[in-house]
């Protein structure tokens, strides 16, 4: 029998608590410094936007006169953008998961497709926009409209949903299938009947997370060119259009001609954090209402 030395294990016990000690109060640490970091930059922004924000700077069209400036074709913009977005990306999104994990087989291909899509959710934003102004604004002839800037930004957000919901449909208990495909449902019935509504809230997650980055991306619109002053207010999906995020950054951008135009980008920001808040609230709802009921 090997002989145990108990001051070496007591030693060896005294290094890991140290070490775990260390890296909880590293991780603490971390957190702490994001949330000061977030709270000193929210304050930042609401305090720069006291005073600017009301009915007027809400309804009224944009103005190269900073006290005439209103931000109500950018929130339009940004709805129709979203109305784009949600759907498209839905879809597209959820059909291309369910066809990975339900249909296509295992092979290279398979492979092949799964670690592009992966790989499409690290490319830089602006990428996107260079493939939106290719394809949509001149190849397809659509111009700075809302339909070319939401497709890009579909294109922009889809792996994201796609990864998601793959994740969220592997998660649903083989034993549910097997239970349908026993009482005589076909594939497509199992999927629409049982697999979809058990990963619901997954999707949903995943459908979440990608507006809300579609919400807040400029990159790739700027590259499609998206006017920021002057315009009309947009009502369908072939107008010329702006956005929240667009509007932010050219008045910041501005700021340094006329400084009234920081608080401005300030009052947007603020205005932006609220329709992005609104909706993260009713889709987490949505969600959880699903998951309650699955």
């Amino acid at each position: 029998m090997k002989y145990v030395d108990a001051a070496q294990v007591q030693k060896k016990m005294g290094t890991r608590l140290l070490a775990n000690k260390l890296a909880k109060n590293l991780f603490f640490l971390s957190t702490l410094f994001g949330l000061i970091v977030l709270v000193i930059l929210i304050y930042r922004v609401v305090a720069q936007s006291i005073g600017w924000i009301d009915a007027d700077f809400i309804f009224n069209k944009l103005s190269t006169d900073p006290e005439k400036a209103g931000i109500m074709g950018a929130i339009l913009g940004t709805l129709w953008l979203m109305a784009v977005v949600a759907p498209v990306t839905m879809v597209l999104g959820v059909g291309t998961a369910i066809y990975l994990e339900e249909y296509a087989k295992k092979s290279r291909l398979q492979g092949f497709i799964q670690t592009n899509i992966s790989n499409l959710a690290g490319v830089p934003s602006v990428v996107f926009g260079i493939l939106g102004l290719t394809v949509f604004a001149r190849a397809l002839d659509l111009g700075s409209v809302v339909l070319a800037g939401g497709l890009t930004m579909a294109l922009l957000v889809l792996p994201v949903v796609v990864v998601a919901s793959q994740e969220a449909i592997r998660a649903v208990p083989q034993y549910l299938r097997e239970a349908s495909y026993g009482m005589g449902a076909t594939k497509w019935q199992t999927i629409k009947n049982i697999v979809l509504p058990a990963s619901l809230p997954g999707i949903l997650t995943g459908v979440i997370l990608a507006l809300s980055r579609a919400i807040g991306e400029t990159a790739p619109l700027v590259v499609i060119g998206i006017p920021a002053l002057l315009i009309p207010l947009p009502d369908g999906v072939l107008d010329k259009f702006t956005i929240l995020p667009v509007q932010v950054y050219y008045w910041t951008t501005d700021s340094a001609l006329v400084a009234e135009y920081a608080n401005l980008a300030a009052a947007t920001i603020v205005i932006l954090l609220i329709v992005l808040f609104a909706m993260n609230s009713v889709a987490i709802l949505i969600r959880n209402k699903f998951q309650k009921r699955f």
